[in-house]
């Protein structure tokens, strides 16, 4: 490190200096010393992250084609739950014509007991699959949506590396600075003090990136609390930010000043915004212009948020294809077609509705509609 610009005149020869003071110097560079040790096992920590990151992407892929297979038993679970109604619905109309008969014909009202009870114990079967079946489907949803997520978290891994980079550089530093003072016997203990506080700073910012990724790729639980959409939005951003910068795209948030408050799950509404966020980086990939605008419109039972690209907009007569499953208007390879299916769904589950508009050439606006969360609603939660 270059010597401070404030230092003209060579040094002076060392003049002895009191025991006692020669005491508290050392004391101070041993502390010094010792917290420096702490810094690089940190550093060392969070390096083994970055592996495990590193890791965690192979094992993406296999997650990838988990989620094929997932989907696979979804599609045909469905369909024999449709029989199942079908079934159902035969097996009602069976009874109501025997009670029917019942009344007409007395002489056969044991033959029409013995179909009854027959009927009813079909009946019993057939709705102890039913939900059963419905318990794998929303087994297999919240799978779906688990895989969803650590796909989006691969896509993320990326952008993270680089904004840890900063807080990493600027730590070495600022902890660099502080050992050159200590090493050129500066007596003045406020300026290596400073150097150090600057490096806790930066490990902080670091600290608090890697527990909001490690917070967002746990499965979410199927608890609803009331929760702030604004800092919801804002946390979405925040782990899409460095993707965005490193793409040159233009990000206006523009949210009124009320605080809009719903009931739902944090985790999931996070992943509906960066799969949002996700779909219109995609779009304005190759715009002349790159940019996306999020506001919202807050009315008397809900809160409406707007998420509009720049981008080439969507197709006419695809505007409610793109919430299908494995549907997706980008190149083979660069797309599974989920991410705007599985923010269907958890919108759906969290009762608002999802809409797109657009016009070829003009971008597309996505429209999230969320209920607010009452008073009464908010008091039977604990605060």
């Amino acid at each position: 490190m270059a010597m401070p610009e404030s230092v003209t005149e060579a040094p002076q020869p060392a003049v002895p200096e009191p025991r006692a003071a020669a005491s508290e110097l050392r004391a101070q560079v041993e502390t010094l010393e010792r917290r420096l040790r702490q810094r690089d096992e940190q550093r060392r920590a969070m390096l083994h992250i970055m592996g495990d990151l590193n890791e965690f992407n192979k094992r993406l892929a296999n997650q990838r084609k988990a989620m094929l297979h997932i989907l696979a038993d979804y599609e045909q679970d469905r369909r024999r739950l449709a029989r199942q109604t079908e079934r159902l619905d035969n097996s009602r109309r069976a009874l109501l014509h025997i009670l029917q008969d019942s009344h007409k014909d007395k002489l056969h009202l044991e033959d029409s007991r013995k179909a009854m009870i027959h009927i009813m114990g079909d009946l019993r079967e057939t709705t102890a699959e039913m939900q059963r079946r419905e318990q794998e489907l929303r087994d297999k949803q919240e799978q779906l949506v688990q895989a969803g997520k650590l796909a989006t978290l691969g896509e993320l891994t990326t952008g993270v590396a680089h904004e840890l980079n900063n807080p990493l550089n600027n730590t070495g530093l600022f902890v660099g600075n502080a050992i050159d003072l200590i090493e050129l016997g500066a007596t003045e203990k406020g300026q290596i003090v400073r150097e150090l506080r600057h490096a806790m700073q930066q490990v902080g910012k670091a600290t608090e990136i890697i527990s909001h990724l490690r917070t967002f790729g746990r499965a979410a639980p199927v608890s609803r609390e009331p929760i702030s959409l604004r800092q919801v939005i804002e946390r979405a951003l925040s782990l899409m930010r460095e993707q965005l910068r490193l793409r040159e795209i233009e990000v206006a948030l523009h949210l009124g000043p009320e605080e809009p408050v719903v009931v739902g799950n944090p985790i999931q509404l996070e992943q509906v915004f960066i799969n949002l966020l996700t779909n219109a980086r995609d779009a304005v990939a190759d715009s002349p212009r790159k940019a996306i605008r999020i506001s919202d419109s807050v009315g008397a039972e809900g809160v409406e948020v707007a998420l509009t690209d720049t981008g080439p907009g969507i197709p006419p007569g695809l505007e409610q294809r793109i919430f299908d499953p494995f549907f997706t208007t980008k190149e083979v390879g660069k797309g599974t077609g989920l991410g705007l299916s599985i923010t269907y769904g958890i919108v759906k589950e969290h009762g608002g509705t999802i809409s797109v508009t657009s016009r070829p050439g003009e971008g597309a606006t996505f429209l999230l509609h969320l209920p607010l969360v009452s008073a009464e609603t908010q008091e039977t939660f604990p605060q």
